[in-house]
């Protein structure tokens, strides 16, 4: 899980999704936002969706992401255990 989001484009990526007004984002809008290839980024974002560090919704052609509460609360546990 940590290596997941330890690479600084998966950080970047979960960090615009965090902040995301509606609380979640498409890979359209990643694209765009990160200036990266489609499939560059959909490799990002497969890779902390299998972590447990995002959902992911399909609709219609795209595919939508948000942060997954329960893994993100597992990253802030580990780093730091007092919020166990």
């Amino acid at each position: 899980m940590l290596k997941a989001i330890a690479d600084p484009t998966r950080l970047q990526i979960f960090r615009i999704i965090e902040r995301a007004p509606a609380g979640e984002a498409c890979v359209c809008d990643l694209v765009a936002c990160l200036g990266f290839r489609q499939p560059t980024v959909s490799h990002h974002l497969k890779t902390m969706t299998e972590a447990g560090l995002l959902n992911r919704e399909r609709r219609g052609t795209w595919a939508w992401y948000s942060v997954n509460q329960e893994g993100l609360n597992k990253v802030r546990a580990i780093l730091d255990p007092s919020v166990a």
